[in-house]
């Protein structure tokens, strides 16, 4: 009976995409970007940093002195970004590498 009660309530909860942050909670942000809005932290100039959603200009400008990622996670890694900026920044910014 428990079961089938818990199967009844949980199949009439909406069933949303959850993103989550580095410490596991749910984020509650701006939307993703499209992969075209994307803002490519290896090449974006500080301009064009700064229009990213959640960005301060200490940010961008650290995001740039420690140039080249390998992956936009590496800014959490190397320790250029708290995690709380990364979980604004995350969903648009792209870590394109250089072609060899």
């Amino acid at each position: 009976m428990t079961l089938a009660l818990l199967g009844v309530c949980t199949a009439a909860a909406p069933q949303y995409p959850v993103d989550y942050n580095s410490r596991g909670e749910p984020t509650k942000f701006a939307t993703p970007s499209s992969p075209e809005q994307l803002t490519d932290i290896n090449h974006a100039t500080l301009n064009q940093l700064m229009k990213v959603h959640g960005m301060t200009n200490t940010w961008a400008a650290r995001i740039v002195r420690f140039r080249p990622y390998h992956t936009k996670l590496d800014l959490l890694e190397k320790s250029v970004v708290s995690s709380p900026v990364y979980d604004r920044i995350k969903d648009h910014i792209i870590a394109h590498r250089e072609k060899k």
